[in-house]
């Protein structure tokens, strides 16, 4: 008897240290949280420079460089001298991913809201115009935030680094697994705005993941599934003129001359804009299911595809031939490693490869696109060739600026680090 008692005390004391055990845990998970949407639209204000710490889309303007930290607001920057740019002011925009500027007003996304704002002075900006829920839902690398009109919520998530201390089994059932919440386990780099290509009549220059463009006197977004076309032309609050539908899953939008080019996960829509006010679809080049920037320089469009939360077709650069605009068709598909934005300029092709680095390539010949230079070791995202000397490039790493007036040797100009 005094055998079993010790026996089932010893099993006592084994069982209990179940409770006793504990873990610690660090992990990157996606956190949620909500804001109401009076709070949000009082919290636009011009705050001092500050550092990058999440940088998203990049717009030219003038000799202004406008960076995205995303969903939190814009850094104005002057690049007069692009070998030594300076950080003017921070324009603090809940939720702001995109942005387009003419004439000194800069139209942005703000959650629910399209706003505009007067950057005449870009360490006093005023905000001059607002259209409201405009945008219910929206979408950034796989995590999205949505809008409750009958409770004015806005839901949305952050990453953050958790440590948590959690009760564990005494390590007799192996490896322990992190939790991620939100749904999803995310380690990849945000961002998506505007590559316009034109910058005449006081109009700047965006990147290849643009969702936001303008032509003439109308501003073009571009939201999940719609089209949707505000006028501009007094310069002041803009006036939705338009909303047309295009299906789901669309990324990107890229205007030349007078038609516009969208990228979608399942292909690319081009649309005759002669006129602005209601563009008209001319046809769709359909691909594999996957992320799809696209750029256009004479009949030669440049898609490229890349696996990620948005598809898993092969990483590649698609060259389609698009002289009949009614029946584009593929000239020759190219792999890569991890492609995500791009830009043309006079058969200067660049496109980044994410982790893998910037690739320079010469395109005279799309059946035969020749490597000129891979700079690896670096993030690229996206990228705007501005003019055959400058080349703006955005990653994870900060900001990079090169002098392309030799592909084959592009010369480092500047570089605005994270902040680590």
């Amino acid at each position: 008897m005094k055998k079993l008692l010790i026996i089932l005390f010893a099993a006592f004391t084994s069982w209990s240290c179940v409770d006793d055990c504990t873990q610690t845990r660090t992990y990157r998970a996606t956190v949620p949280f909500q804001v109401g949407i009076e709070q949000v639209r009082a919290g636009i204000s011009t705050e001092g420079p500050q550092d990058l710490v999440k940088p998203g889309k990049i717009y030219a303007y003038d000799n202004y460089l406008i960076i995205n930290e995303v969903k939190k607001g814009l850094h104005i920057i002057d690049n007069t001298n692009p070998s030594s740019p300076v950080k003017l002011s921070f324009l603090k925009i809940p939720g702001v991913i995109d942005m387009a500027v003419r004439n000194n007003i800069l139209y942005a996304d703000s959650y629910t809201d399209l706003v505009a704002l007067d950057i005449t002075n870009p360490k006093s900006i005023k905000e001059v115009g607002r259209v409201r829920n405009m945008f219910n839902y929206g979408l950034v690398d796989g995590i999205s935030w949505y809008y409750d009109p009958y409770s004015k919520i806005v839901t949305d998530y952050e990453f953050k680094t958790v440590t948590q201390t959690v009760s564990t089994n005494c390590g007799q059932n192996g490896t322990v697994w992190p939790v991620f919440r939100g749904g999803v386990a995310f380690d990849s780099f945000q961002g998506n705005t505007n590559s316009s290509g034109n910058t005449s009549g006081g109009t700047g220059t965006g990147g290849s993941m643009a969702r936001f463009t303008i032509h003439d006197d109308y501003l073009y977004a571009a939201t999940q599934s719609d089209l949707l076309v505000f006028s501009i032309k007094t310069g002041q609050k803009p006036d939705s003129v338009n909303k047309i539908n295009l299906g789901w899953g669309i990324e990107t939008i890229f205007p030349y001359k007078d038609k516009l080019f969208i990228g979608s996960n399942t292909g690319m829509y081009i649309y005759d804009n002669i006129n602005p006010a209601s563009p008209q679809r001319l046809s769709i080049f359909q691909h594999a299911r996957a992320c799809d920037p696209v750029v256009v320089e004479n009949d030669k469009a440049y898609v490229t595809l890349r696996q990620g939360w948005c598809g898993a077709a092969p990483n590649q650069l698609d060259v389609v031939d698009v002289r009949n605009l009614g029946s584009p068709f593929l000239i020759k598909s190219y792999q890569m490693e991890n492609p995500h934005g791009l830009s043309v300029l006079n058969s200067k092709l660049t496109v980044c490869e994410g982790k893998y680095g910037l690739k320079s390539y010469d395109a005279k010949e799309s059946t035969d696109l020749k490597l000129q230079q891979h700079i690896k070791n670096i993030h690229a995202f996206d990228v705007i060739q501005l003019n055959d000397k400058l080349l703006l490039m955005i990653g994870e790493d900060g900001l990079y600026q090169y002098d392309n007036s030799d592909p084959k040797n592009l010369k480092l100009l500047s570089k605005i680090e994270v902040k680590k």
